[in-house]
């Protein structure tokens, strides 16, 4: 009988090899973006498609629901991360949110003025006394337009500004206003496009702001630093490769932006270059405490902000390499 033993334990050894092996499981990131899907968000749908998250054990979904309290549920432990914008990052502070800003994604602040090049605006001292179209007195547009005033040393009283949504595009074409806040890698397009020849002043230009980034909690950061880690890591990945090769990303954005193949491609593809350029820039993630000054500085001007919050804990560099 005992010579049985080793034929046996072979047999044994090579059904445990034909035996399929689970696959560790992935996990689970929910990252809420607010906006809907746009090539704008092309590194992280490279980063997908290229498996960048996967490879750091992660299982990324994006949720377009233009939520607005993200903040709120990532500094209440109910979100993971998000990605928003520096100000929002200083204004949940100033509520009391245990939130830190990891990576930059932006390296320029996207918000500028367009207006029709028949109304000689050319630089933000140029828009006192003009009808400004804004989409509300709200959010990111609107911190970056006092912003650029203040850089003029204007205020809101020395224009007069108009509600128009996100009409940006048709009040500027129909001249219902003389300019209008934007983004800049967005109506600019459509509008030359269409063969409007216009002017832009970029906030980027005239003041240092902090954009578009990924936060998680104080809580995430003490307790799981590695996870933090490794999803700044992939998404940094998928903005070099953006970088790299916009030609290739911009195929793999036609997978996740319902349309996108039968939209205006000449139009879609220099909204992607543009955003390119407010990515870009020495040191990928970084951010800028002067930017952050800057940020908290017109806050505090406009009163959204009652006062002062540590700088220290809104940010960190420590996990870009």
């Amino acid at each position: 009988m005992k010579r049985l033993v080793f034929p046996l334990l072979i047999i044994t050894l090579l059904l445990a090899a034909c035996t399929p092996q689970p696959t560790p499981s992935l996990a689970p990131v929910h990252l809420p973006l607010g906006y809907i899907p746009n090539v704008q968000f092309a590194p992280l749908y490279v980063a997908l498609e290229k498996g960048y998250y996967a490879d750091e054990g992660l299982a990324v979904e994006l949720d377009y629901s233009m939520e607005n309290d993200n903040v709120a549920l990532v500094g209440a432990g109910e979100l993971q991360f998000a990605v928003v914008s520096g100000e929002q990052v200083l204004l949940g502070r100033g509520s009391g949110l245990p939130v830190t800003y990891v990576m930059a994604w932006y390296q320029k602040y996207p918000v500028g003025v367009a207006a029709s090049a028949k109304y000689n605006i050319q630089a933000p001292e140029d828009l006192k006394g003009k009808i400004i179209g804004i989409p509300g007195l709200y959010g990111a547009s609107y911190i970056g337009f006092v912003a650029l005033l203040s850089s003029a040393g204007l205020t809101e009283n020395d224009v007069r500004l108009q509600s128009i949504g996100f009409t940006q595009v048709e009040a500027l074409a129909t001249d219902q206003v003389e300019a209008a806040v934007i983004y800049t890698a967005n109506e600019p397009n459509q509008l030359e496009a269409r063969g409007y020849d216009i002017t832009i002043l970029k906030t980027s230009d005239y003041m240092d702001l902090v954009s578009n980034g990924l936060i998680t909690s104080e809580k995430v950061l003490q307790e799981n630093p590695q996870l933090v880690e490794s999803m700044v890591r992939a998404t940094l990945r998928g903005i070099e490769d953006v970088i790299a090769d916009p030609d290739g990303a911009y195929e793999i954005c036609k997978k996740y932006v319902d349309n996108l193949a039968q939209a205006d491609q000449v139009v879609q593809r220099k909204v992607l270059a543009d955003s390119i350029e407010l990515w870009q820039g020495e040191r990928l993630g970084y951010s800028d405490p002067q930017g952050w000054r800057n940020m908290q500085s017109v806050l505090l001007q406009m009163g959204l902000l009652k006062s002062e919050v540590d700088l220290d804990r809104a940010f960190t560099n420590q996990f870009i390499p």
